[in-house]
């Protein structure tokens, strides 16, 4: 039994390095969105960290801040969704198929 216990631990420490891997990589890739036919832009990293809001000067009208506001919101939720799709295209298939291999019922299905 303390065999099968050492490779389910060694498959464990193996795991959380390609996961800390990966979480890593996420931090140095980005995603764009924009919003307003581009007029509002937004970068964010696959960590989901807002990185960057750039606004079009034509895109502020004094007389219309709300417009201004809903695209600035519309292309960050945008981001953030999109960083989140990035998040478990990377950690997703790890996680589901390390747990899934280490042969516990009810991990990885």
């Amino acid at each position: 039994m303390s065999m099968d216990m050492d490779k389910l631990m060694q498959q464990v420490g193996q795991m959380q390095e390609q996961m800390q891997q990966a979480q890593t990589e996420l931090e140095h890739e980005t995603v764009e969105s924009s919003a307003g036919g581009g007029m509002v832009s937004v970068t964010a990293n696959g960590a989901g960290e807002i990185k960057q809001i750039t606004i079009d000067p034509k895109a502020i009208d004094p007389d219309d801040p709300e417009l201004l506001a809903d695209m600035v919101l519309a292309a960050v939720n945008e981001a953030i969704r999109s960083a989140r799709s990035l998040q478990e295209s990377k950690l997703g298939g790890l996680a589901g198929g390390a747990l899934g291999g280490l042969g516990l019922p009810g991990l990885g299905q």
